[in-house]
């Protein structure tokens, strides 16, 4: 049998509000790649890469896709099995409530319109009269 559906939604409602303070062992950062078996690679806000693993009341309940945030609580090196160096312990859903916090790290700003537009891809080719010219 499945779970609850009302486990689920608490599940998500957790993670609609973001807590008042974080400990010193955890950090907001950013997905970067799923790895498999429930674990991914995140982006710190010192640029640091870390693998971290989903907690289980997660799994199958909601996804993460590159680019979201999320909560990471960090194990201590003393304490680390392996290359998982933590948890992801909370998934930001309503990104807009979490911004207005004060621990939300500056490195993480918005995406914007010009960062998009570096890239060629997508762009018409030129046409023929511009040839011309």
């Amino acid at each position: 049998m499945g779970r609850p559906k009302r486990d689920k939604r608490a599940t998500i409602e957790e993670s609609l509000t973001p807590p008042d303070q974080l400990t010193d062992s955890q950090s907001l950062a950013k997905v970067v790649k799923a790895e498999g078996n429930n674990l991914y690679t995140c982006s710190l806000p010192d640029q640091r890469t870390v693998l971290v693993e989903l907690a289980t009341r997660f799994r199958n309940t909601v996804w993460m896709r590159r680019g979201g945030c999320v909560l990471v609580e960090l194990t201590p090196a003393k304490e680390q099995n392996g290359r998982v160096q933590g948890e992801i312990v909370n998934v930001v859903g309503d990104e807009k409530e979490w911004r207005k916090r004060s621990y939300w790290p500056k490195e993480f700003s918005r995406f914007t319109y010009e960062e998009e537009q570096d890239s060629a891809t997508g762009d018409m080719p030129p046409s023929e009269s511009e040839d011309e010219d």
